[in-house]
């Protein structure tokens, strides 16, 4: 992975935006007009005090009123206008960076997967962008938008009285640097609190995809106490940021209100001296209120960026990582192949200086059928993955029809790649939906085809709703033997040139697997096909069996041929026989 550098407002700028600086140029335009007609009130105050009414000129009321409506109307037209244009954006720039983190994650190596959970992906995707809407939406024109009117209430204030605006001026210079110290303190609490998010959101799907495993194992109140301490683990981080935050708001309280007060007794011994009107004294407690609020407001929207900038230092993390066909040499996009493999002296290691597969060396003509076997352990599953490109070899080299594996651009080889699993993975939806998963606008003709091949009918003809029949999640509707059928009948639809079947019968019944050795007879019908099984009389008629142990090739040959030599696989294949 890449060194990853945190996301700082500058470069929050730049990549996101900079890119929609039209719409951000239109919010503060919008800001800067709703600041200034809320200006008018102060001002018109004084005038009204110290002009109209002392002069009873019922012509200069009116006019003043009206300005105050119209000041109050364009407030209300450009605070609906910044939230229908500025905040609707926000959302859409939300949505438009989960498409691409997304997109992102999809592309990355099985490995990665590996190393993550599922559920703390999730959040990555769908919790991590939404502080762009502090961003983009709001709370970074307000943040200006409040600058500027501080500044204009500043000058003004200052015009009114020099004294009582450097009275005001102390707090709020103190309030500012504990505003800066507090944001220090708070930003890597926030990165935490993104991990600590995502930790809990994974544990939980992961409790609530093995719920059967849980009750079936009376396991309830363990993972309640997994969940309780992630939970808890949450709190204490919430607790300091909102400690942070109750501190920088009882300060600004604080201060602000000393100052108030202040200003009270200064104000009121001006007036008594007659060198302050009783207009100007209202009109510099409200334009007061008007500097002082956006101070306020700044520092809740400052947390907000703080946050925001948090979570796209995760997303960033994300987009960082290394794609499959971004991978150094991959640049070469497979022509139309015949399906032939070979493995030349590969060896692979999860691990460093950990080989799990030590030389393997054979070769599979196209249309032909190798199977893998050996004990759990031996490296099948791991060369099955490096077929599939799931998994890239330590050291030797794979061929597809004489080209290089690793040079490959991966999409282009796995057009031609057809995976049915030991534990198939069905999504919630439709049986028809799962068996076209992997196909473009196929034709009910082919479906039909599909469908009658891999034996799926012999249960959906049973069904009210045959193939729009709901599976539920994972498929936990159907039984083992319903789930491969499916996933056998969504590889023949696919029409690939290579197959891979891991354990594909060995979740099943002794009637579904003799269903499905036909269905596989025709699956594996012109295609390369490598089969993984530990029930040894479903692969009699491969064109050769690869005997692994320890990661190595201890025997290769044809059915008839191994059984002759009485190896491993001899003694296998008979003790099989006996059970």
């Amino acid at each position: 992975m890449k060194e990853n550098k945190k996301v700082n407002l500058r470069t929050a700028f730049k990549t996101i935006i900079w890119p929609k600086r039209k719409l951000v140029f239109i919010g503060l335009v919008l800001i800067v007009l709703s600041r200034l007609a809320g200006l008018v009130l102060p001002l018109a105050s004084k005038y009204l005090l110290d002009d109209v009414i002392p002069s009873e000129d019922i012509e200069k009321l009116k006019l003043l009123i009206g300005g105050v409506a119209l000041a109050i109307l364009v407030q209300s037209a450009t605070s609906f206008l910044l939230t229908r244009i500025l905040s609707v954006q926000a959302q859409y720039l939300i949505s438009e960076l989960r498409i691409k983190v997304q997109q992102k994650v999809l592309s990355l190596p099985i490995s990665f997967f590996d190393n993550q959970k599922s559920g703390a992906l999730v959040s990555r995707i769908m919790s991590d962008v939404e502080g762009v809407r502090n961003l983009i939406g709001t709370g970074l024109v307000q943040l200006i938008g409040g600058t500027f009117t501080a500044i204009i209430s500043l000058v003004l204030l200052l015009k009114i009285s020099v004294l009582m605006t450097l009275f005001v001026l102390g707090p709020v210079i103190v309030f500012g640097v504990v505003a800066l110290k507090a944001f220090k303190y708070i930003r890597p609490i926030f990165r935490k609190r993104a991990k600590i998010n995502a930790e809990v959101k994974g544990r939980l799907t992961e409790t609530l995809a093995g719920v059967r495993v849980i009750k079936g194992f009376n396991a309830e109140e363990q993972e309640n106490a997994t969940f309780e301490k992630g939970a808890l683990s949450l709190y204490e981080n919430v607790k300091k940021s909102l400690t942070a935050t109750a501190l920088m708001t009882s300060s600004a309280t604080l201060l602000l209100g000393l100052a108030s007060a202040g200003i009270m007794g200064i104000g009121g011994y001006k007036i008594m001296q007659g060198t302050l009107t009783t207009g100007e004294f209202i009109s510099f407690t409200l334009l007061l209120g008007f500097m002082i609020a956006p101070i306020v407001q700044m520092s809740n929207i400052g947390s907000q960026i703080t946050d925001a900038l948090a979570g796209l230092d995760k997303t960033e993390e994300l987009m960082n990582e290394v794609s499959e066909d971004d991978l150094p040499g991959r640049n070469m996009a497979l022509p139309k192949i015949e399906g032939s493999i070979k493995f030349d002296n590969v060896s692979f290691a999860y691990e460093e200086a950990k080989d799990v597969l030590h030389n393997i060396t054979f070769s599979a003509k196209p249309g032909t059928v190798t199977a893998l076997v050996g004990s759990s352990g031996s490296g099948k599953s791991t060369i099955a993955g490096l077929t599939a490109s799931f998994l890239n070899p330590s050291s030797g080299k794979i061929t597809i029809d004489n080209h290089d594996l690793s040079k490959v651009v991966l999409s282009s080889y796995r057009n031609n790649l057809g995976v049915v699993l030991q534990d198939e993975f069905l999504f919630e939806g439709t049986i028809r939906q799962n068996i076209t998963f992997a196909s473009l606008n196929p034709t009910e003709e082919d479906i039909k085809k599909a469908v009658e091949a891999a034996y799926v009918n012999e249960f959906t003809d049973r069904f009210e709703e045959g193939l729009e029949t709901l599976i539920g999640e994972r498929g936990v509707k159907l039984s083992g033997g319903q789930r491969q059928r499916i996933a056998i009948a969504r590889a023949i639809l696919a029409n690939p040139k290579i197959l891979i079947l891991d354990e594909a019968t060995s979740n099943l019944d002794t009637e579904s697997e003799a269903l499905i050795q036909k269905s596989l007879e025709n699956l594996m019908e012109g295609r390369t096909t490598l089969v993984i099984a530990h029930r040894l009389s479903t692969i009699k008629k491969a064109n050769q069996i690869l005997v692994i142990e320890h990661g190595k090739i201890v025997e290769q040959g044809t059915h008839d041929n191994l059984i002759q030599q009485e190896g491993r696989y001899h003694n296998l294949y008979t003790l099989q026989a006996k059970i």
